[in-house]
C-alpha cells in the first residue's frame, strides 16, 4: 500500500501515513491535538486546516465558502492525501492548553482520609526466630506477624515470591519488608502480599489519583504513607480528536476499524504522559507508583478499560460493568511499576459514574441532616439528591453546548475565550474579558451564561430567546444563519472574524439549561418536595468554578435559592480518588455508598419532558420558582 508524507506548519513536524488515511489522522499521529467535536464524520467544521502542497482528495467540504476553498481550506476529517503533502494547522483549529482543574487548596495533607490506610502499603515486620520448640512454616510465620502488626487478616502470599520466602527471610535475618495490595473483587483476595524484601526498607511509595474526564484528565501524585500530595499535573484527554462528548466517542468505539483500541490507547496516552510530567516534576521513578485509582464516567471507564461500549448508549442503557474488579496497570499499558493495580470507582448507571460517586463521598451526601444537591456540570448534568436518609441520581443529556461544542464560536475555557460579559441595557454595547486577557477567540462556558443573561437584562432577547428591538444597535443583524447579536468585531477578535451568537443558538442553549433544571425538578417532583426545601447545593468540575451563580440562576438554570446555599467544591472527582486510594474503610464506604443511590431514569415516562418543555423560557414557563427575579425584567 503506498505511503504518503505530511508535513505540517508551521512546526514542520513530519509524519508518514498510508494511503486511504486522513489529515485528521495524520496530525493525530504527529501529536498535533486538532478540534474534531464530530469525531470525524465531517459534520462539526471544527477540523479546517490549509492545504499549501500537494494533492489532496475532498469527500465533504462541509460549510466552507468558495472563497474558503479556493485558498486551499479543508475539512481535515474528509481529507486524504494523494502523495506528499504540507498543511498547515491553524491557531482556532488546535486544541488549547485547557484551564485544566488541578486542585482548590494546598498540596499536602487536604482530602486525605483522617486515617491512612492505603489500597498500597510496604510493612517493616519482625518474623518470630524459630526454635527447637516452636518451628513456625515460613509464610505462616510472616503472616501472624502482618496481622498482629495491622490487624490484617485472610492475606495471601503471592504464589512467586513464596518460591523465595525461605531465603530473603534469613537475608533479612527474620526482619523483611512486605508489600501489601488490597484485591478486592479479585478471586485470590483480598488483600495480598505481592512483594517481600530482606531488611528494613526505607524508601517512601507513591499511588496515583486519576480523574479520568471526558475533556480533562487530571493525575495526583501521593506519597501514600503520609498522604500528602506531592503534585499535580492536567491535560487534555487525547480521546477529543475523536469526538467532544461520550456518544460520539461510543459511536467511534464501535463503527470504526480498530475504533475502541484506538480510544483506550489514547486515554492511556494521556494518562503516561502525564506521569511523565509529574516524575519529572519530582525526580521519582514511574517503579515507584504501586496503586492507581482512576474516578471517571462510565463510558471512560469502560474505554479505558477496553469494555465494549456500545450498549451504554442504547435502551436500556445498560453497562458491561458498574464496579469493575482492580486490574494490572501492566496490562492496561499504563507506565507505573509493574506490580500496580489499576481500581476505577463503581458507577451506578450508564450516565452516572465513578466521577459522580466520588464527589458525592467528598460531600458526604449520606450523612448529611439537611437535603443536599449535588451537581457535576457538563454534557450529561449528573446529579445527586437527598441526605443520610434516601438518595436519588440522575443525568440529564445537557448537551455540549456549555462547552463549547455545536455553536461556531463556542470554545472551552483556554486563552482567547470570553469569560465574562455584560451588555449596556442602553446602549447594547457589550463589555467582556476574554481568558489570559488576549484578543478574544470565542466564548466559553460561563461566558454564554453571562451573555444569556446580559441579553435578557438589555431587552435583546425576550424569555423565549427571540431577539428584540433590533434597531438600537448595529451589534443586531440578520446573519447567514438569521438573527444574531455580534459580540466582538473583527478586528477586536485574535481570528479575523465577527464573534456572534445567532438565534439558532441561543436555543440550543435554552434546551441545555432546561435540561439541566428540569432533571433537578424530575427528581424533587418524584420525591414530592419543593424547590425552596433544598438547604445545600455542591457544584463541581472544571466548568462549575466560573460559573456566575446569579447569572446561572437568572436564566434559569439552577434553583432560585439564596446564594450562601451555593458551594463550588472544585474537582470532587480528583479528590474522591484521592481519598480512596489513601484509605480502604473510603474505597469501602464508596461501594456501598453507590448501592444506596436510587438512579431514576428521566426517559421513562412523561415528567421530565414536561419539565423540559416548561424551562424552555427565561428563566422559566413558572415565574412564581424564580422569585427573586420578580421586577427585573424576566
Amino acid at each position: 500500500m503506498p505511503q504518503f508524507t505530511v508535513r505540517f506548519l508551521p512546526e514542520n513536524q513530519e509524519v508518514t501515513i498510508a494511503e486511504g488515511e486522513s489529515l485528521l489522522q495524520a496530525a493525530s499521529l504527529a501529536g498535533i491535538p486538532v478540534r474534531a467535536s464530530c469525531g470525524g464524520k465531517g459534520t462539526c467544521g471544527r477540523c479546517r486546516m490549509i492545504v499549501r502542497e500537494g494533492a489532496v482528495r475532498q469527500v465533504q467540504t462541509g460549510k466552507l465558502s468558495p472563497a474558503e476553498l479556493a485558498a486551499g481550506h479543508v475539512l481535515a476529517c474528509q481529507t486524504f492525501p494523494e502523495g506528499a503533502a504540507a498543511v498547515e494547522v491553524p491557531e482556532e483549529t488546535r486544541l488549547a492548553k485547557h484551564q485544566v482543574l488541578l486542585a482548590d487548596e494546598p498540596q499536602g495533607e487536604a482530602g486525605a482520609p483522617p486515617e491512612t490506610d492505603p489500597l498500597f502499603q510496604e510493612i517493616p515486620l519482625q518474623l518470630a526466630v524459630p526454635t527447637l520448640e516452636y518451628s513456625p512454616d515460613d509464610a505462616g510465620n510472616l503472616l501472624a506477624a502482618l496481622r498482629q502488626r495491622t490487624g490484617l487478616a485472610d492475606v495471601r502470599i503471592d504464589y512467586e515470591l513464596m518460591k523465595e520466602l525461605p531465603l530473603i527471610v534469613r537475608q533479612g535475618d527474620w526482619r523483611v519488608t512486605v508489600s501489601v495490595a488490597d484485591l478486592k473483587g479479585c478471586p485470590e483476595g483480598c488483600p495480598k502480599v505481592i512483594g517481600i524484601a530482606p531488611g528494613w526498607k526505607k524508601e517512601r511509595y507513591y499511588g496515583l489519583a486519576v480523574d479520568v474526564g471526558t475533556t480533562t484528565v487530571v493525575a495526583a501524585l501521593v506519597e501514600l504513607g503520609t498522604g500528602r500530595t506531592v503534585a499535580v499535573q492536567g491535560a487534555f484527554n487525547q480521546q477529543a480528536v475523536y469526538g467532544d462528548d461520550v456518544i460520539s466517542r461510543i459511536v467511534y468505539a464501535v463503527e470504526q476499524e480498530h475504533g475502541r483500541e484506538t480510544l483506550q490507547k489514547a486515554v492511556v496516552k494521556t494518562i503516561n504522559g502525564l506521569i511523565d510530567q509529574l516524575l519529572t516534576e519530582t525526580g521519582l521513578s514511574r517503579r515507584d507508583i504501586y496503586a492507581v485509582v482512576c474516578a471517571g464516567n462510565t463510558t471512560m471507564t469502560h474505554l479505558l478499560l477496553d469494555i465494549y461500549p456500545d450498549y451504554l448508549r442504547l435502551e436500556p442503557y445498560t453497562p458491561g460493568v458498574f464496579s469493575p474488579p482492580p486490574v494490572s496497570a501492566a496490562g492496561l499499558g499504563l507506565q507505573v511499576n509493574d506490580r500496580a493495580q489499576v481500581y476505577c470507582l463503581p458507577a451506578i448507571a450508564s450516565y452516572v459514574g465513578g466521577d459522580v460517586i466520588a464527589g458525592a463521598r467528598v460531600i458526604e451526601i449520606d450523612r448529611a441532616q439537611e437535603l443536599t444537591l449535588f451537581i457535576d456540570v457538563g454534557t450529561n448534568g449528573e446529579m445527586v439528591l437527598g441526605n443520610r436518609e434516601w438518595l436519588m441520581a440522575c443525568a440529564c443529556s445537557a448537551g455540549p453546548a456549555f462547552e463549547g461544542s455545536g455553536l461556531r464560536y463556542g470554545m472551552r475555557a483556554t486563552p482567547g475565550a470570553i469569560e465574562r460579559v455584560e451588555i449596556d441595557p442602553d446602549t447594547g454595547e457589550p463589555v467582556y474579558h476574554a481568558i489570559g486577557y488576549q484578543k478574544p477567540l470565542g466564548i466559553c462556558g460561563s461566558g454564554l451564561i453571562d451573555l444569556l443573561s446580559a441579553l435578557l437584562k438589555a431587552g435583546l432577547i425576550d424569555r423565549s430567546g427571540q431577539f428584540q428591538n433590533g434597531g438600537r444597535t448595529p451589534r443586531r443583524r440578520e446573519g447567514e444563519e438569521g438573527p444574531e447579536y455580534v459580540l466582538v468585531w473583527a478586528e477586536e477578535a485574535g481570528n479575523g472574524r465577527d464573534i456572534a451568537i445567532s438565534e439558532a443558538e441561543i436555543k440550543n442553549l435554552l434546551r441545555s439549561k432546561a435540561a439541566i433544571f428540569a432533571g433537578i425538578k424530575t427528581m424533587l417532583k418524584k420525591v414530592e418536595i419543593p424547590v425552596e426545601a433544598i438547604e445545600r447545593v455542591y457544584i463541581a468540575g472544571g466548568f462549575g468554578r466560573y460559573i456566575n451563580i446569579r447569572d446561572a440562576v437568572a436564566i434559569g438554570m439552577f434553583p432560585d435559592l439564596p446564594a450562601e446555599k451555593y458551594r463550588y467544591i472544585g474537582n470532587s472527582s480528583l479528590k474522591g480518588a484521592k481519598m480512596v486510594l489513601l484509605s480502604r474503610r473510603v474505597r469501602d464506604e464508596v461501594e456501598e455508598l453507590a448501592k444506596k443511590i436510587t438512579y431514576l431514569e428521566l426517559s421513562a415516562g412523561n415528567d421530565f419532558f414536561d419539565e423540559f418543555v416548561s424551562a424552555l423560557f427565561l428563566p422559566h414557563t413558572d415565574l412564581s420558582l424564580f422569585p427573586s427575579l420578580a421586577g427585573s425584567g424576566a
